[in-house]
């Protein structure tokens, strides 16, 4: 693990412009939160939303990378959702991060940047991964059906960010977080992912007087979950450490049943009624566990917040927002 300035640079002398896409999004305002306290004063840190530059238009990516004038870029925006908003939208978020990714990657080359950290998926991996999932297991089969179409376009932007370091010298980081939650996710009943989704459920039967809480699914797969801050320690590393183009794997190397998590949810909120589990819906990819031994390697990262905490935080943050 190589801590340096980047080639050319001195950041002690010259403050070194990091630029986060997404940044009106879920992971987006915890890195505002957390990144620039943890790269410190050498390190500006500026984040974009989707207005007013669009990034699946070439030109709005020229405009902004001539405006903000990065040295390091952060890709963390996507077109995201649960099973349900995939099973919709298999189409609009396959183009969207194809594109928004794409166009990025090429302007960085052409520019010449630094760094160039992508935010990858853990749905690129394939559907029946060994466990824990090695990076080298990404291409070894078709990702979970359900949300296929999203893991394709960003294992693409993955492929396509270590070819650019092949042939352009690019220099940067694959990172690809596991499913993450924590403060200011999108608590949406249709379009969240899983735990925001069943807090608010499990909010809205408490306020109602509700004796049944209805799951989809078995109950049966598993998940690993992140903590978003500890995600953003991950991005600070990739951003100040050396390291190849290779993906790296960013979770906490456990897991937990979906069966376990609904009640670990309703345990802290509080509800005392029923699970109703709807296993005519589809349970998603069977199990997920991330092997976390190259992030430790070569960023040094290992997460800090284990799951009860990162959950008991989740939710007061999601009560305090409901006041």
């Amino acid at each position: 693990m190589l801590e340096t300035p980047f080639l050319g640079q001195n950041p002690r002398s010259c403050r070194m412009r990091v630029l986060v896409t997404g940044g009106t999004g879920f992971l987006g305002k915890n890195i505002k939160d957390y990144l620039p306290k943890l790269l410190g004063e050498e390190y500006k840190v500026t984040l974009i939303g989707s207005q007013p530059y669009d990034l699946r238009c070439q030109q709005a990516v020229r405009k902004a990378l001539e405006y903000y004038n990065p040295d390091v870029i952060v890709h963390a925006a996507g077109s995201v959702g649960g099973i349900g908003a995939n099973q919709e939208n298999p189409g609009k978020f396959m183009y969207d991060n194809l594109i928004m990714g794409a166009n990025l990657i090429e302007y960085a080359r052409i520019r010449k940047l630094q760094k160039f950290v992508l935010l990858g998926t853990v749905c690129a991996y394939p559907k029946h991964t060994p466990t824990p999932f090695l990076e080298s297991y990404l291409w070894e089969g078709y990702p979970e059906e359900t949300n296929a179409p999203y893991g394709i376009a960003k294992k693409s932007l993955m492929k396509l960010l270590e070819t650019y370091g092949e042939q352009y010298k690019m220099r940067g980081a694959n990172l690809i977080p596991v499913n993450m939650y924590g403060p200011h996710d999108h608590f949406n009943l249709t379009s969240s992912h899983v735990i925001p989704a069943l807090i608010l459920k499990f909010y809205n039967a408490i306020k109602n007087g509700d004796r049944q809480v209805r799951v989809w699914g078995t109950g049966q797969a598993s998940r690993e979950f992140l903590y978003a801050p500890d995600c953003v320690e991950a991005i600070a590393k990739a951003i100040t450490t050396d390291v190849s183009l290779e993906p790296i794997n960013i979770g906490t190397g456990e897991e937990i049943k979906i069966m376990d998590l609904v009640m670990e949810i309703g345990e802290q909120m509080g509800f005392e009624g029923d699970i109703i589990w709807e296993s005519d819906k589809p349970d998603g990819q069977p199990r997920r566990c991330l092997d976390t031994a190259r992030a430790k390697a070569r960023l040094g990262f290992e997460a800090k917040t284990d799951f009860q905490t990162g959950l008991k935080n989740t939710i007061e943050w999601f009560l305090r927002m409901k006041k």
